[in-house]
């Protein structure tokens, strides 16, 4: 989940765990739009800390098998504690718990990992998770000082100290535009480049806020680095192509009336999967659930304020 420009600045992370506190956004939403079947196939692509899978896996009972999918082997080992080792017990038997797989890889693998037309519903809750920006050594987050790393998978090679002191000015202001949707980042680039070696989430947010500094009211309600921040995330951790793979794959793998829901939260992701979903409407691939995106309610956003940016898009497969 992002940090969009237009969401929070520390964005919204997917799952839930009793070990960090956090709680799934729009959990209530994304299970009623998953119309879960007993006894089903369902993939949840970013099983993160567990928190939507939990709920999943409660109404799959035994005869069901959920996949859960991972770039973080820490979010695994911590869902891993709440779906396997902490599965509710029984009296009697065996519990009515499905068989649950926990994979370290991105969804953007779905479509090669999966036979056609075999999942009765995928879920994706899109973007960086709370595990990543509470941990100050993940240097996701300019909240608090950490390495120039980002990296969702900690085995991927590309960080973003690399990014940041490698990359030539001219691409590194393209890709803060692109995929930060910074005005000013042909000026941020200039900075960066002048003040390398930039070794430190404190460090590039300094040097970017002295660049960027607010130029409307509006802006001034978020952090000057916040859409450079997102930019390097996205760009060191290919997540918006691995949302088209993902996307892409969705009808490939639905079995008839398996059902498609995503959770993103800076307009660039949202606009990907509502154009995807209408062209797999055109293309009959699919029938909208939703016409225009699910948001969270007042209740929801005054219990986690991180909820405020989620949209939730879902389709059925005909």
């Amino acid at each position: 989940m992002g940090e969009g420009s237009t969401d929070t600045p520390q964005g919204v992370g997917h799952g839930s765990g009793s070990k960090t506190g956090h709680v799934p956004v729009l959990l209530k939403e994304a299970i009623d739009f998953l119309a879960i079947k007993r006894g089903g196939t369902y993939i949840d692509a970013t099983v993160g800390l567990g928190g939507h899978s939990y709920e999943i896996a409660k109404r799959l009972g035994a005869p069901g098998h959920l996949i859960g999918l991972d770039k973080d082997p820490a979010a695994l080992d911590i869902a891993r504690e709440r779906l396997v080792v902490g599965r509710p017990s029984s009296a009697v038997g065996e519990p009515d718990w499905p068989q649950i797989t926990l994979l370290h890889r991105s969804f953007a693998e779905i479509g090669s990992d999966q036979r056609p037309a075999t999942i009765d519903g995928i879920l994706a809750d899109i973007g960086v998770s709370s595990l990543h920006l509470n941990d100050a050594a993940r240097g996701f987050s300019f909240q608090a000082d950490g390495p120039l790393d980002m990296r969702m998978n900690p085995q991927a090679e590309l960080t973003a100290e690399q990014v940041v002191n490698q990359v030539d000015e001219v691409t590194l202001a393209d890709l803060i535009y692109e995929f930060g949707e910074e005005r000013r980042s042909r000026r941020i680039a200039r900075a960066i480049v002048r003040s390398r070696p930039i070794r430190t989430t404190a460090q590039l947010a300094d040097v970017v806020s002295a660049a960027a500094r607010p130029m409307n009211q509006a802006e001034r309600r978020i952090h000057p680095a916040t859409k450079t921040f997102q930019a390097i995330r996205i760009f060191v951790n290919h997540e918006l192509n691995d949302l088209r793979a993902l996307l892409e794959a969705a009808p490939r793998v639905l079995k008839p009336g398996g059902r498609l829901v995503i959770i993103s939260f800076h307009s660039l992701e949202d606009r990907i999967v509502k154009d995807a979903l209408r062209e797999g409407v055109k293309q009959g691939h699919y029938e909208l659930l939703t016409k225009k995106p699910v948001t969270a309610g007042e209740k929801e956003i005054d219990r986690n304020p991180r909820a405020r940016s989620a949209k939730l898009r879902a389709a059925e497969k005909v």
